[in-house]
């Protein structure tokens, strides 16, 4: 691969193999906030975002691209918090910095990340393989990132350490890949926007229902408490998995260390329900996050 230093990069897809590509945006104000988070954290989190993507997909990561816009007078030492924070995590998954670009931007700071992947040619999971009678499966714990943002729009302090998976989220490669080379699952998409938001496009793409049991929720905790289950079901940058599984497959309860909870099943239908504790069973309507929702 030729990386940095020419007009181009020169990457190479292993044969046999298909080209996964994603795109994202984080925007001060937006994604995150000077006053809140630390530069480690924004640089973090802005790969996470696309690394999440490619786990979704069953693929592997193959090379990062970096576009910044950033305001004139930003301190060197932030810019060196953001890369160390960026290239700490692209140095666990062993992907390179390829190449990208940089502005100057009238106001905040803007950046845009490119990540190119590889999955087995017709082996990418898709969001549209579900079938009524699978079975509805999350990774790790949900609600905890939402959680964290709703205490520092109330003006708490919160310490990164104590609040890892707000500050620096896990994208979930290996159990991606591993679903993947197993083929359990039967469709997947990474939870970013929120439980709600992201299982309604699970139903939308494979023209199915969904129906969710409240209690089989994996509740993430804010001190020894649960959070709220609006968190749960609302709440996105979890970038945990949401996948289906055919009802013979035998899903382990870990899959490379990571807890995996059965929390419903897909039905016929184009409406996700849920049912609470008490039997209570109502519509689950999307109401995570949506860019310019009113």
């Amino acid at each position: 691969m030729a990386g940095i230093g020419d007009d181009c990069a020169v990457l190479q897809i292993p044969p046999g193999h298909e080209a996964l590509v994603t795109t994202d945006f984080s925007l001060e104000g937006i994604h995150f906030r000077r006053q809140w988070h630390p530069p480690q954290s924004i640089g973090h989190r802005c790969l996470a975002r696309g690394l999440s993507d490619i786990a979704a997909m069953g693929g592997v990561p193959l090379a990062a691209f970096l576009s910044l816009a950033l305001p004139r007078k930003l301190p060197q030492a932030w810019l060196n918090g953001f890369l160390r924070g960026f290239l700490d995590l692209a140095a666990q998954h062993r992907i390179t910095l390829a190449g990208g670009d940089t502005a100057e931007s009238p106001s905040g700071v803007l950046a845009d990340i490119v990540l190119i992947g590889s999955v087995p040619r017709g082996r990418a999971i898709l969001r549209s393989g579900a079938k009524p009678g699978d079975r509805i499966y999350v990774t790790g714990k949900l609600g905890g990132a939402a959680a964290a943002l709703d205490q520092l729009f109330s003006g708490r302090k919160l310490r990164p350490a104590s609040n890892p998976r707000h500050f620096y989220p896990i994208p979930r490669i290996d159990v991606g890949q591993i679903l993947r080379a197993k083929k359990l699952a039967s469709s997947m998409i990474d939870l970013s926007d929120g439980l709600s938001t992201d299982l309604a496009h699970i139903c939308e793409e494979s023209g199915v229902g969904a129906e969710i049991q409240s209690a089989a929720l994996p509740a993430a905790t804010m001190g020894k408490r649960p959070v709220p289950l609006r968190f749960v079901l609302h709440g996105g940058e979890d970038y945990e998995l949401l996948f289906t599984a055919r009802p013979r497959s035998r899903i382990p309860a870990r899959i490379a260390g990571v807890p995996i909870r059965e929390i419903g099943r897909v039905v016929r239908g184009t409406r996700a329900h849920i049912t609470d504790a008490e039997g209570k069973r109502t519509k689950l309507w999307p109401q995570g996050w949506e860019h310019f929702r009113k």
